[in-house]
């Protein structure tokens, strides 16, 4: 039976690995080319994996929920069709003990190893117990410290702690029942075997020196707050508590990560965008008729930003160790809010070489598709810069955080008509202007004071000199 493996695909540059949502086959199912298999998600986006060939799904390598490096092997199709098999009849000639294994042992079910199990043999004193990397990963996110991991029954080879072993002590737990670690003597019924290995680690040794685990697997020490359960058991007044989404866990782990990283500074100005105001209410009209889209500030503030970035490239930059690496590309990431509250950053390719009607065709393309849940994964890679427009919600300012492995991000507010002074060459007046207050966060490791406020004025002057004259 010829047997195709379907890999988990390619989904951006910086994306290593990818959760999987959910399987829409199961093995024996019929599946066809570029039919989708299965769901997935990255930190960025969610996005749909199609087969790569036709046939009958003969496996699967990864459960619901497992998060799977780019590249592995997630699934295997039999590329011949069950109904077109002719039944097997017993040949004249021997069939060879290659061809029968082969023959039988996809249709076999898996069975424990019951030799195994030993409950009279507990783990030596001192062995350390084996932990697989995503077992851990799965203990820095929930906050389990390895006493917990070291106290929680293991239904693996030799006792080991399995990811179903780790969900389902998350779940008892945040019901108020967690699993403990304590057996009772084997019955003649049947019994788990997971009973009985929890008995050969949890078996008291037969001397009583203390366990010294330094070869032992060792987890970040978790702080108070990361061992605190999920949900907090005794809570007073009258209070309503929310599991986080997977997007917003995503979201929290990459801003505290960026802060680690980053040393970040932040500075302000304001800049009198009363033409590009002006501008953009007189082409309105013409370019929704013309263009059959709305325009926005948002393409008119790219444009501006490219054209500073090009004059400051240091700006444009992600740092690699001890070296700045200055892209000469200009891939404009701009945060876009998403109607369940949580953020994502859509990205605008090679900006630079965009007129305005392009800008905004992209700009709008890209938000339609981030609120209907449809960016592909390579819409949020490959960043840049990044632009937030903390104004859309009627914020003066903001101090954002850095997007990471980029080096700036640009923050506008909202405009606000206010009374300014206005130097003429007849003097000084007070009128009434469109003001907006910008705010530049830079990784202090390598953009100065100097430099960045140098930047963040040139993006105000170039907003201000706004030509009310152009064409679309």
């Amino acid at each position: 039976m010829p047997l195709v493996d379907i890999v988990m695909p390619k989904l951006g540059e910086s994306i290593m690995e990818a959760t999987i949502l959910k399987w829409l086959k199961q093995p024996g199912d019929s599946v066809a080319q570029d039919e989708v298999l299965l769901e997935i998600a990255t930190d960025k986006v969610d996005s749909e994996v199609p087969s790569t060939a036709a046939g009958t799904l003969a496996e699967l390598l990864f459960d619901t929920n497992a998060v799977v490096p780019i590249g592995s092997i997630i699934a295997r199709i039999n590329t011949v069709s069950t109904a077109n098999t002719p039944t097997v009849v017993a040949p004249s000639a021997p069939v060879p003990a290659t061809v029968a294994q082969a023959l039988v042992e996809p249709v076999v079910p898996y069975q424990p190893a019951q030799v195994n199990i030993v409950p009279q043999q507990p783990t030596a004193v001192g062995v350390p117990r084996f932990y697989s990397p995503l077992v851990l990963k799965i203990a820095q996110e929930e906050g389990i410290g390895l006493a917990e991991l070291e106290a929680m029954p293991g239904t693996g080879v030799d006792g080991r702690v399995s990811k179903k072993d780790v969900l389902a002590y998350l779940e008892n737990k945040r019901q108020g029942t967690p699993l403990k670690a304590e057996v009772t003597v084997p019955q003649p019924a049947p019994f788990l075997p997971a009973q009985v290995e929890n008995v050969a680690v949890t078996a008291p040794p037969p001397a009583p020196a203390p366990v010294a685990a330094p070869a032992e697997p060792k987890l970040p020490t978790p702080s108070p707050a990361e061992t605190a359960p999920v949900h907090t058991a005794t809570t007073s007044g009258n209070v309503e508590i929310f599991e986080m989404d997977r997007m917003r866990r995503l979201i929290a782990k990459h801003m505290i990560d960026s802060k680690r990283t980053s040393a970040h500074v932040t500075s302000f100005t304001e800049a009198d965008v009363t033409n590009l105001v002006q501008w953009r209410q007189k082409v309105k009209d013409e370019f929704e008729a013309r263009e059959n889209d709305r325009i926005t500030f948002t393409p008119l503030f790219i444009e501006v930003l490219v054209k500073c970035l090009k004059k400051h490239p240091w700006l444009n930059s992600s740092i690699d160790g001890d070296k700045l690496i200055v892209k000469k590309e200009y891939h404009i990431g701009m945060a876009t809010a998403l109607p369940n509250g949580n953020l994502i950053v859509p990205v605008i390719k090679n900006a630079d070489q965009l007129n305005i009607v392009g800008l905004s065709k992209q700009v709008n393309a890209l938000a339609n598709a981030a609120r209907l849940n449809k960016l592909r994964p390579d819409d949020t890679a490959g960043g840049t810069f990044t632009l937030t427009n903390v104004g859309t919600f009627g914020s003066l300012m903001g101090t954002p955080i850095i997007n990471q492995p980029q080096v700036a991000i640009l923050a506008v507010g909202a405009i606000k008509k206010r009374p300014v002074v206005v130097e003429t060459a007849q003097g000084d007046s007070i009128a009434i202007r469109h003001m907006m207050y910008l705010s530049l966060s830079y990784d202090h490791r390598i953009i100065d004071g100097a430099l960045g406020s140098t930047f963040l004025n040139s993006v105000a002057k170039a907003l201000e000199a706004w030509d009310i004259n152009r064409g679309i």
